[in-house]
Parts: C-alpha cells; structure tokens; sequence
C-alpha cells in the first residue's frame, strides 16, 4: 500500500473514530431549567446511542415522561422528537441541537405550532 493510501485510510479512520466518540458523548443523563410560554420548565433528558440512533425518555415538570422518537447522533449534531401530552393535548417537540461540549448541550425545540425555544441542558452528575 502506497504512504498515500494509508494515510487516507488513516484519516477516513480518524474522522469516523471523531464522529462515534461525539456521538457517545450524547449519551447519559442531562438536565435544564428554562422559560417557555407556559412558564419555567424542569427537564432530564435520559439518552441511549446505538451508532447514530439516539433513544432514552424526556420528562418535563408540566409534560411528564415521554419516550424519544426519531433520534439521531451525528457527529456533534443531535436531533430528536419528545412526543408528549400537555393539559390532555397531544403536543410534538421537535429538538434539534450541537454538543457545545462534553457537559453542555444546546438546543432548539420547535413546539408545535407555537413557535420555538432555546435551551442549554447541562449533564448530570
């Protein structure tokens, strides 16, 4: 194998050994606080990741606990879907978010039609 070869083999190797490690680094236990138009929210988010499937619960202080659906990790990239009920009503939350770094996650959560909102999520110890 020619030293061009291997190093591109070499590199193609690194930036897939990147992408997983950041991926791992979504998972675990994190929360937030923030406010939203419903007034302050307390979340854990609890993560799995399997490859680039991201799994694990999103509980809210006023929405209760749901499964994570849609979840995918890639690279540093996390977007996922908390399909949960408020006041009786079905209400989808879109995330979509960065690992700022191996403790905080920043985030975006379209709420269904209502608009959206930005939050950090801190892991937890």
């Amino acid at each position: 194998m020619s030293h061009h070869r291997l190093a591109g083999a070499l590199t193609g190797i690194l930036i897939l050994a990147v992408a997983f490690v950041h991926a791992q680094d979504v998972a675990g236990r994190w929360t937030a606080t923030f406010e939203t138009q419903a007034g302050e929210q307390q979340y854990t988010y609890e993560f799995v990741v399997k490859g680039t499937t991201l799994t694990g619960t999103a509980k809210g202080n006023l929405t209760g606990e749901s499964k994570i659906a849609e979840g995918k990790v890639e690279g540093g990239k996390i977007a996922f879907v908390e399909n949960a009920k408020f006041q009786d009503m079905d209400l989808r939350i879109e995330y979509t978010g960065t690992l700022a770094s191996t403790g905080e996650l920043r985030l975006t959560r379209k709420v269904g039609d209502f608009g959206s909102e930005e939050l950090v999520a801190k892991r937890a110890k």
